[in-house]
């Protein structure tokens, strides 16, 4: 990975300092995301400079609202990889911690962003808000440019026929939605889920379809559902295949959790971490009247998946 990931914004080394940054979350790395990064691509190369991209873990909404339902659209590992991918050179994942939470807009550009990351420009969307209580905006980041010495680009709402904005809470929505299709449009690819491999009940493999199952932990939840998929295991190989995203009613564990099924594979993944996509919806989370009534849904399920996933999809 070419990517650089610094966890800090206090005493960096020097080569990690002066870039010109992008400033988000980047949870997705969506669409709406991607004009942010390209604002900040523009101007590093303007200014012979790093690209970078800010980030904060534990996401500010978990740190006020630590009983918040699950609302994660990636993990910091995915982030990284995106935003590696984008061209970016420099990752600071900044810890959004007591004395974070209390800094002022003003506070934050000049001791964050200059002192701290020594930014030549801030690029931002639209709607940046940062600050206690949001109360930092475009044009405050503007003045802070001019007052602090770091250029400000500010990027128009992006969007789509279905949309007026791209952005994570859409995504959010139409995952929830059972829709991870018009997730996948707003992300630029589909949602994925990344975890390691568990132990389960045993099951699957009693009927003939052993699972690889994977805890969603923060990620958001998408609909109770089945959907066909693609997975990528930790030696690169991408598998296809059908999962489960529930609470397992058939065994009566609560914990959501991904099964996948994949096709033409017998492997021992326990402990590895793989990477699932959920490529389409195939029916909602049902009850069965029985094992037999399962195994048959099973199979119409395969059949369906194998039909879904099929070039030229």
């Amino acid at each position: 990975m070419h990517l650089k990931v610094v966890h800090r914004w206090r005493d960096i080394e020097p080569e990690h300092r002066g870039a010109a940054v992008a400033l988000g979350e980047f949870d997705g790395v969506h669409k709406g995301h991607l004009g942010v990064i390209v604002g900040a691509s523009k101007a590093a190369k303007a200014l012979g400079a790093p690209l970078a991209a800010i980030s904060f873990d534990p996401h500010p909404r978990r740190y006020f609202q630590p009983d918040a339902e699950p609302f994660r659209l990636m993990t910091v590992d995915q982030q990284a990889r995106a935003l590696d991918a984008l061209g970016v050179d420099i990752f600071y994942i900044l810890p959004f911690d007591d004395e974070m939470a209390v800094m002022s807009d003003e506070e934050f550009a000049r001791d964050v962003l200059v002192g701290g990351l020594g930014a030549q420009h801030v690029a931002a969307g639209f709607d940046i808000t940062f600050g206690k209580d949001r109360s930092g905006d475009p044009e405050a980041l503007r003045r802070y440019g001019e007052a602090f010495g770091f250029s400000v680009s500010i990027t128009e709402r992006l969007g789509d026929k279905h949309a007026a904005k791209f952005s994570s809470s859409a995504v959010r929505e139409a995952l929830k939605a059972g829709q991870p299709e018009r997730a996948a449009e707003i992300l630029g690819r589909p949602f994925a889920i990344e975890g390691v491999v568990v132990e389960g009940q045993h099951l699957g493999r009693t009927l003939g379809y052993p699972t690889a199952n994977v805890g969603a932990g923060d990620y958001v939840r998408p609909k109770l559902a089945v959907y066909a998929t693609r997975t990528r295991l930790a030696d690169g190989r991408e598998v296809p295949g059908v999962a489960n995203f529930g609470e397992n009613p058939a065994t009566g564990l609560v914990e959501a959790r991904l099964e996948v099924f994949l096709f033409d594979f017998d492997e021992d993944l326990y402990g590895q971490t793989i990477e699932t996509d959920l490529v389409a919806f195939l029916r909602p989370e049902l009850n069965f009247d029985g094992l037999d009534a399962l195994v048959r849904q099973i199979d119409l399920d395969v059949a369906q998946a194998r039909q879904r996933l099929a070039p030229p999809f």
